[in-house]
């Protein structure tokens, strides 16, 4: 998440040039949401999870998010990250609009990612203006 996120999710990491290639192979590029894996807070969940993987500097990265909450909530936000073997560490920080409101909402989220095969399984869990949230998102590029 995320990836940074996603993430969330937005994650790169980097130690050396060739560090830099597999990391890029595993982690580059934009994840996206497939799947919403059910057990989220009762009327909490984010979903449409989008995690740009930008940013590689040691074994931490950054990059961009964003989700929908609520239903009709839109997220958009930072994430950063450590890898460690297949789990990425995470944190993020948004602000959530709803169209036609000028009001907005901090946003903070933070997790455990795991890579598996071909998707990166982001349980999430943080703070927003009107309660806590939580899930897992099951990304792919």
């Amino acid at each position: 998440m995320i990836v940074a996120i996603a993430s969330t999710g937005c994650f790169k990491v980097a130690t050396s040039p060739s560090a830099i290639n597999s990391t890029s192979k595993l982690l580059g590029g934009i994840w996206v949401t497939v799947e919403s894996v059910p057990g989220a807070t009762p009327n909490s969940s984010c979903t449409n999870f989008r995690w740009a993987v930008t940013e590689y500097t040691g074994s931490t990265g950054s990059g961009t998010y964003s989700a929908t909450c609520f239903g009709n909530v839109n997220i958009t936000g930072t994430a950063q990250g450590t890898l460690s073997g297949v789990n990425v560490t995470w944190s993020a920080a948004a602000t959530a609009s709803m169209e036609g409101q000028s009001q907005t909402c901090a946003i903070n989220l933070s997790g455990v990612a795991t890579l598996e095969v071909d998707k990166i399984r982001v349980p999430y869990s943080g703070t927003t203006c009107v309660g806590p949230v939580s899930g897992t998102e099951i990304l792919r590029r």
